[in-house]
């Protein structure tokens, strides 16, 4: 799947999120939120006949949030739904580290080659970031109002993520591999 239509589709139903929400409130945009969700999900499925694992864990998560918002009218659960799903990921990371596993590895494999320093470094800076995106979504959401706790999980933690990504540079390139031909006598003269 081409990087733009993959910026979409995860970037579509946060901004539906965000528009539904300033016109008709926190569970509406909730509910609409949990149909992008799903169409996003299932366009995945068509496109890539299978569904990426972060998307689909934030998706079950969205669900289940989502769900007991609108069921128990309580808008606490989908603003406890990116601090949960932020220590899930940061857990699964730290636990894959614990037994000198890089699931981040398995996860951007195909985006990125680098070797096992490199991926155990990455791998805990990322873990630690989700740490503090949950420790932030619990500050804003407890501190703020509705709407501008909408604001900043729509335009608040995508920035976050990009510069964060950014900064992890320096040490994508330092623990780069390079591909290795697929036949070695290929290479020979």
């Amino acid at each position: 799947m081409n990087q733009a239509l993959k910026l979409i589709l995860e970037v579509g139903p946060l901004l539906v999120f965000f528009v539904v929400n300033a016109k008709l409130g926190i569970f509406a945009a909730t509910a609409t939120f949990m149909v992008a969700i799903v169409l996003t999900l299932g366009f995945s499925y068509f496109k890539l006949k299978h569904i990426p694992t972060l998307p689909l864990v934030t998706g079950v998560v969205v669900m289940i949030f989502g769900g007991l918002t609108l069921y128990l009218e309580d808008e606490i659960f989908i603003k406890l739904k990116p601090t949960i799903v932020n220590t899930l990921f940061a857990l699964v990371l730290f636990g894959g580290l614990a037994f000198q596993k890089s699931y981040l590895k398995s996860v951007l494999d195909t985006a990125l080659s680098l070797d096992d320093e490199g991926w155990r470094k990455l791998t805990w800076r990322w873990a630690w970031f989700f740490v503090v995106l949950a420790i932030i979504n619990e500050v804003v959401w407890r501190t703020q109002t509705t709407d501008m706790w909408v604001s900043f999980k729509v335009f608040g933690i995508m920035p976050l993520t990009i510069v964060f990504s950014l900064t992890q540079l320096p040490l994508i390139f330092r623990h780069q591999v390079e591909d290795q031909p697929s036949d070695p006598k290929s290479t020979s003269l």
